[in-house]
């Protein structure tokens, strides 16, 4: 199991003492330090069945370029460059479990898929 965390976001933080709590095996991708590939951004959006503007943090001021580009499938590469460049727009905590299954597990529900 993996977990994208940013250490500063409390969402993050909460995640990995659930995982610790209940002894789980994962490896910490400090995503700002160690941002993901194109093709891995691009195999996380597969797995979570979801286009890179929903999990968008555009509140972040380097959203700023991203508010004018539109969300369809012609601009799909620009906001997945976007977020590669500046990772600090992609959405956290995401964990890919070992069997692909991922989320955005930034609520109880969506952790609670990954814990026994």
């Amino acid at each position: 199991m993996e977990i994208w965390v940013n250490p500063a976001c409390s969402k993050c933080r909460a995640a990995t003492a659930a995982l610790d709590e209940a002894g789980i095996d994962y490896t910490v991708r400090r995503y700002l330090d160690d941002p993901p590939t194109a093709e891995e951004l691009k195999a996380t959006l597969e797995r979570l069945d979801l286009d890179p503007w929903h999990v968008a943090r555009m509140n972040e001021p380097a959203a700023k370029a991203l508010k004018s580009l539109p969300k369809d499938a012609a601009h799909r590469a620009d906001w997945i460059a976007a977020m590669v460049a500046d990772p600090i727009l992609i959405q956290r905590p995401i964990i890919t479990a070992d069997d692909g299954t991922t989320a955005v597990a930034r609520d109880p529900e969506s952790l609670a898929r990954f814990l026994p």
